[in-house]
């Protein structure tokens, strides 16, 4: 049974776990040791204290929380659990940092009651820029309580519709701007007492939808994002500057390679001493005499 949004309030502090989570992992603090210390930061009054006490106790079992948040349907929707579940497979090459960043701006969407159509682009270029798989992401998201049931059958079949027609083409009939160019083609006349088909998006995501097809989807989605502000979707760790290794770190990789290194030539035979004198420093008297 689909159920109802959540409240307001438990997307704020879905967003506050997903960003600091994230953050703690960052910095090399173990995921039950986060559940436990972030327990006690979330408003008493929301139900996400007693998932998170859920998802620490299936972590301690299984070490993984996507298994958590799919039993816990009645909280967190299908897509959330499917992005954590792809972060957490073990051939993935998706970062775990990245699936709570997605998930992260995905809450902060939801707070200020999002349009369908700007969560659909949203969870769509989620699964088409990771490379999480449509089949079963599409699943996901039909299943979201932000969905009409309009929304969730089109989304559905929009799976084997992918597979022969273009996402943009297969956008634009299904919004406003199909049916305003179809009547216009027709002249006035024709407009008056004309049944319109099924309509899920407004006119200017028709008019851009219109205007991206024959080209890469990722150019549709950032076209949506530059006129109407759909949330964009974090990219890979690589761009993320604060991921970088700190100071500290760096220096000591460097001294364990110069290490590793010496230990190789020797192995090899190929050391030579020589190289690691200073400049006018020569082997001690003792050694010469040798």
């Amino acid at each position: 049974m689909p159920r109802s949004a959540l409240d307001r309030e438990e997307y704020v502090e879905q967003e506050y776990f997903f960003r600091v989570y994230r953050e703690r992992l960052l910095e090399g603090v173990p995921s039950q040791e986060i559940l436990q210390t972030i327990h006690e930061e979330l408003l008493a009054t929301t139900r996400l204290p007693m998932a998170i006490d859920f998802m620490r106790a299936e972590i301690m079992h299984n070490g993984r929380i996507s298994e958590a948040m799919r039993r816990l349907s009645h909280y967190f929707t299908a897509f959330q659990a499917f992005v954590m579940q792809q972060a957490e497979d073990d051939e993935s090459r998706f970062e775990q940092r990245v699936a709570l960043r997605i998930l992260e701006q995905e809450s902060r969407y939801r707070i200020s009651e999002p349009r369908m159509a700007g969560m659909f682009i949203y969870q769509l270029e989620c699964i088409a820029r990771h490379r999480l798989g449509y089949a079963e992401g599409l699943r996901a998201m039909a299943e979201d309580p932000v969905y009409s049931e309009a929304w969730s059958q089109w989304i559905r079949r929009l799976g084997a519709n992918l597979g022969t027609r273009e996402l943009s083409e297969l956008i634009f009939q299904v919004s406003e701007h199909f049916y305003t160019r179809r009547s216009a083609g027709r002249g006035r006349g024709g407009e008056e007492g004309e049944e319109k088909g099924l309509v899920l998006f407004g006119e200017q995501e028709g008019r851009i939808a219109r205007a991206n097809i024959s080209r890469d989807p990722l150019y549709l989605f950032a076209a949506l994002q530059r006129h109407l502000g759909y949330p964009s979707v974090p990219q890979g760790i690589s761009s993320d500057a604060t991921e970088k290794l700190p100071g500290f770190l760096e220096a000591r990789l460097q001294k364990i390679e110069q290490k590793m290194k010496i230990l190789e030539q020797e192995t090899k035979g190929g050391l030579d001493l020589s190289r690691f004198y200073r400049a006018g420093e020569g082997v001690a008297a003792g050694d010469s005499a040798q």
